[in-house]
């Protein structure tokens, strides 16, 4: 029977879900009373009114210093980073407060306050009185409130948030060298959680595929007084009761029990393992789901129940390439910055809208062709992750964790934390503990800890390679940019001049050979030094690139035509490099006056794609056939072709799959007006997963000028081409070339 339960509020409204016995939440999203202090004193009056979740930029009235966090560029200025000491504002204290009455019907039971991630340093306070601090960021924090509630009268809950600027040195990470301010706030969901004195704390329910079977561990947190006398009891029995049911159908198939006992006033672990005959798998392109329950039984009563959302899959290596259910699997995507779109002027609310999130995570992804993604230098709220279960997209969880920050021990808290509380999804398949840097104590002996806890899925460790790790490394990430142009720009000619980039030639690997020789998976994460911002600017840390390939104050249509054509070539080339195994484009999603940029165009709240969006569907594809050439429209070092000369090239077709892949190949030369100067029709069969080189031959034109060659390739079955181009020059170097643009 359902409990239900009135919750009375004053100046605020909340939902409240009662599950069946044993656990009553009540939800206090919503808004919230809000102010900012100077001081460590709470206001003596709120003027302002905030959602949670969110952060305080979303403070109405807007707080007073909103104008610093948010102030647009008028011109871009080459910068490389940021140190965050050199700050511009005014660190403030952050007050959120919320009054409450909680129904009556509640009396007698255990109360817990939960806010999912809060950032920087918390502090709650239950009429008057303080509960807690915590300096997670990105983790669940948990406050037992049960002494400190009044049942049927008025309650205060009062939230204080403090600045990046005083999170402690223990801290785990937070500093990031493309960031200039850190937005504090609550952004993920609060509530309350009333259940018995055994309560389910975390529960992770961890599947394997190939042996039919999930193994559950879960920690029980007894709210039982501690002993204080020498014959009080010291711990308490207790029965755990776990259900896996199909959570489309909630169709049974397994159930067991274990017995053991709970120490009072503190948490103690079960673990057990459950056989599920004949599981459904979970992949990208068929996402299934189970529902793992867990019911607590004191002394013969239902305590609490807890329920988590899983599925069934194995994610794995085998040598260079990673394994999904057994079968290896390339991953295609990019990656998202949040902790940089926070930033954003334009950012507002649109983290925390479902649609908008998932049209960014899901639909364009899926529309391209993308299977995974990298959250990238800082996590995302939970809900993200449910989308990405639900719809199919693999993911690769990056702690915030860039420049060093924080000591052992509480980075072990901090990582652990997050390992049981995100640990459940199955979309997440890499933990990511470490960005472009190195950390003996993470990589060595956390990790390793860690895996003891979560050995279901692959960690990476920032650049930290076999060398650093030994036979304990399990992936590598490189970030092969091309082309870094953060010298003075005086000196940029000459440094292409003895450095030419071969930008389209997808056999030059010279100084990247580490990725080949490699002997585990190497996913690039990074790559494509030429971003811009929405309006077509260039970003801060490629200036150079445009001025030197385009000359200043190019327009807008230029820039991002240069973008699209660089980055489809730089995919091109490294997924024809077959080991490689996985590219994700860098960047998705990250803050519009940055250092880097997305590809977004115009308002961000509209996710309108750029011209380099629509070009990964061509380079990124599954199956597709690339053109082996060097770009004469912007190297400047290569001479033309000559009239009527002969060209000779390689045609290079990948697949992703595990079947060949088969179909017609159209091979057309455009002339700058778009006529068509030649076309030969072919036929190319690649072996599954694999690799062929196709020799071509074609003959040039006697007419000089710019010319675009274009390869169309048809997969059986398909009836729109996947296209690969360069272009090239025939005639004289002091020619002004002209060039036909294809639409993607």
């Amino acid at each position: 029977m359902k409990k239900i339960i009135t919750c009375i509020l004053c100046l605020c409204s909340f939902a409240l879900f009662a599950a069946n016995g044993g656990r009553t939440t009540i939800s206090l999203n919503g808004e919230w009373e809000f102010d900012q202090t100077e001081t460590a004193f709470p206001p003596k009056k709120f003027t302002r009114k905030i959602p949670v979740p969110g952060l305080v930029h979303l403070a109405k009235p807007r707080i007073a210093q909103y104008e610093k966090f948010f102030k647009k560029p008028t011109d871009t200025e080459l910068t490389e980073q940021f140190n965050f000491l050199n700050r511009d504002y005014t660190p403030m204290y952050n007050w959120y407060r919320k009054k409450i009455k909680i129904d009556p019907a509640l009396q007698g039971e255990e109360l817990f306050l939960t806010i999912k991630k809060s950032q920087y340093v918390t502090m709650v306070y239950v009429n008057g009185r303080l509960i807690g601090r915590s300096v997670e960021c990105y983790t669940p924090i948990d406050f037992h409130i049960t002494d400190a509630i009044r049942i049927g009268e008025e309650n205060e809950i009062l939230i204080l948030v403090g600045d990046r600027a005083w999170l402690p040195s223990e801290t785990a990470g937070s500093t990031d060298k493309e960031k200039i301010h850190y937005m504090p706030g609550i952004w993920d969901d609060v509530f309350i959680t009333a259940t018995g004195k055994l309560k389910a704390d975390r529960v992770l329910f961890l599947p394997s595929l190939e042996k039919e079977q999930v193994t559950v561990k879960t920690l029980v947190r007894s709210a039982y007084p501690p002993q204080m006398l020498y014959a009080d009891p010291v711990s308490d029995s207790c029965r755990i009761e776990f259900r896996i049911k199909e959570k489309k159908t909630g169709i049974e198939v397994a159930r067991q029990s274990v017995t053991g006992r709970a120490k009072r006033d503190n948490k103690s672990y079960f673990e057990t393992v459950i056989p599920v005959k004949a599981p459904k798998a979970w992949t990208p392109d068929a996402p299934f789901l189970y529902e793992g329950e867990v019911r607590i039984y004191d002394s013969g009563q239902l305590s609490d129940s807890y329920t988590v959302n899983f599925g069934m899959r194995d994610f794995s290596r085998k040598g260079k390439f990673f394994t999904l259910n057994g079968e290896k699997c390339y991953l295609r995507g990019s990656n998202i910055t949040l902790q940089r779109f926070f930033e954003d002027p334009d950012c507002g609310n649109l983290v925390w809208d479902r649609e908008w999130v998932k049209k960014l995570m899901i639909d364009l992804p899926k529309s391209i062709g993308w299977n995974a993604m990298r959250i990238c230098v800082g996590i995302v709220p939970d809900f993200w992750y449910d989308l990405c279960d639900e719809y199919g997209i693999m993911l690769q969880n990056e702690w915030f964790y860039w420049q060093t920050h924080g000591w052992n021990e509480q980075i072990r808290d901090e990582y652990t934390n997050w390992i049981w509380s995100d640990g459940n999804h199955p979309s997440i398949v890499i933990w990511d503990a470490i960005n472009e840097n190195w950390d003996d104590y993470i990589g060595n002996t956390l990790i390793p800890e860690l895996k003891q806890l979560d050995p279901t899925r692959i960690w990476d460790a920032g650049y930290m390679t076999s060398d650093h790790l030994g036979a304990s490394d399990e992936m590598d990430e490189p970030h092969p940019y091309r082309a870094l142009t953060l010298m003075h720009s005086s000196e940029l000619n000459n440094y292409f001049k003895h450095n030419p980039y071969n930008l389209g030639d997808l056999s030059n690997w010279e100084g990247f050979r580490s990725v080949q020789d490699a002997g585990v998976p190497q996913l690039v994460n990074e790559y494509g030094w030429i971003w811009l911002w929405r309006d077509g600017r260039p970003s801060k840390l490629t200036l150079n690139n445009y001025n030197y390939y385009l000359g200043e104050n190019a327009p807008a249509d230029a820039c991002r035509e240069l973008q699209a054509y660089w980055l489809q070539l730089e995919t091109e080339w490294l997924r024809a490099e077959r080991g490689v195994a996985g590219v994700l484009a860098f960047c998705h999603l990250t803050n519009n006056y940055g250092f880097t940029g997305d590809w977004f165009i115009n308002d961000i709240k509209d996710l309108e794609v750029s011209p380099a969006f629509k070009w990964f569907k061509h380079c990124f594809a599954p199956e597709a056939v690339f053109i082996d050439l060097t770009d004469q429209r912007y190297t400047k070092h290569l001479s033309p072709y000559n009239p009527g000369d002969n060209l000779a090239f390689n045609l290079v077709g990948i697949t992703d799959r595990n079947k060949e892949s088969e179909g017609k190949l159209v091979l057309r030369l455009l002339d700058e007006n778009g006529n068509e100067a030649l076309r030969k029709n072919m036929e190319i069969k690649i072996p599954a997963y694999g690799k062929k080189l196709q020799p071509t031959l074609i003959g040039l034109p006697e007419k000089e000028g710019g010319y675009l060659l274009a390869a169309e390739y048809y997969p059986n079955g398909q009836t729109r081409p996947v296209i690969s181009r360069r272009y090239i020059k025939i005639g004289k170097p002091e020619t002004n070339y002209r060039f036909f643009e294809i639409k993607p």
